[in-house]
């Protein structure tokens, strides 16, 4: 008896897949997810906010990279979907017109839902190792944490985590005094 092989996805199977989910494609297997729930673009939205104008913009910070939400990275075969990614500029100088980017991101910010969170801290991390990605986030908008990874020789070291309201400067936008607590949605009211 002959072993079934399994094909590896391809950009088709993305692109065939509907607008109401996201789609990756790690390891040549097709991921399919629903669009985030409240919490999960809430803390996508804010972080955004907060990083735009002073990194982005250079208003009231050093200005100096590109930041986006949601850009499809092809890394050969694997097809990335980081919920914020941030290039310096020195790197990526002016910003392509383009569907997807091939040149690995300085840092990215993955937010973790129940459904996600192996995901983004084995497979996505190993991928943003193997193609030199320099920080990677990992916020919880459930337990409300921010933790703070930098790659040193091939390796994740973890340089913080950080929890609620605390203020906090984070490798690579240590220039500015992030509220976590902004991040957040407001605790459901009391009856």
């Amino acid at each position: 008896m002959g072993q079934e092989t399994k094909r590896p996805a391809t950009y088709e199977d993305l692109m065939a897949l509907p607008d109401h989910v996201v789609g990756q494609i790690i390891d040549g297997e097709l991921i399919v997810m629903p669009r985030p729930a409240s919490p999960h673009a809430r803390v996508s939205s804010s972080l955004g906010g907060e990083l735009y104008g002073p990194f982005e913009r250079g208003r009231g910070g050093p200005g100096g990279w590109h930041i986006l939400d949601e850009p499809e990275l092809h890394f050969g075969d694997d097809v990335l979907v980081p919920d914020l990614a941030g290039w310096r500029r020195e790197r990526m100088p002016d910003m392509p017109r383009a569907p997807f980017f091939t040149l690995a991101p300085d840092w990215v910010c993955e937010v973790l839902s129940p459904s996600t969170a192996a995901l983004d801290r084995v497979r996505k991390k190993r991928s943003y190792a193997r193609e030199g990605v320099n920080h990677v986030w990992l916020i919880d908008p459930e337990a409300r944490t921010l933790e703070v990874f930098q790659l040193q020789d091939g390796q994740w070291m973890q340089r913080g985590m950080f929890s609620d309201d605390e203020r906090v400067r984070a490798e690579p936008f240590e220039a500015l005094e992030l509220e976590l607590g902004v991040l957040w949605l407001p605790e459901p009211r009391k009856p």
